[in-house]
């Protein structure tokens, strides 16, 4: 349990670092199109897909390194509160179609991501199995 909680330390403190410079990379207004906000979110769904098709899923990785890559690094790099944050700022200044498009990018994207992270990681995962789940 104590390795699993330092593991989510570092990895969040990690994963905020990484999240902070791409905002300074991209920045944005904050009632505008956060550019850095979707490229975050996206990368980090591709990330995970990946990591859960070929690393995270298997047995034998320790549960505090699982911790520590997943909700550690991957949640402390993704944003969701901002995505709501921008989106609640957008309604109240009655913004309704930005908000829509950039919900709708937030979202669909990142589940496009997600799907794309699984494949990869089905098909560069070591000792990778195929649909039948047996291996190749």
């Amino acid at each position: 349990m104590t390795r699993s909680l330092l593991a989510v330390l570092l990895g969040g403190a990690l994963g905020t670092a990484a999240r902070l410079g791409i905002d300074l990379a991209l920045p944005h207004d904050p009632v505008g199109f956060a550019g850095s906000t979707l490229v975050v979110n996206a990368l980090g769904c591709l990330v995970l897909g990946a990591l859960s098709a070929s690393l995270l899923a298997r047995p034998a990785l320790p549960e505090w390194l699982r911790a520590g890559l997943g909700p550690g690094l991957l949640g402390g790099f993704t944003t969701m509160s901002a995505v709501a944050l921008l989106l609640g700022q957008q309604l109240q200044q009655g913004l309704l179609l930005p908000a829509a498009l950039q919900g709708g990018l937030q979202i669909g994207l990142s589940l496009l991501a997600v799907v794309i992270g699984l494949r990869l990681g089905r098909r560069i995962g070591p000792g990778r199995a195929d649909a039948r789940g047996t291996a190749p």
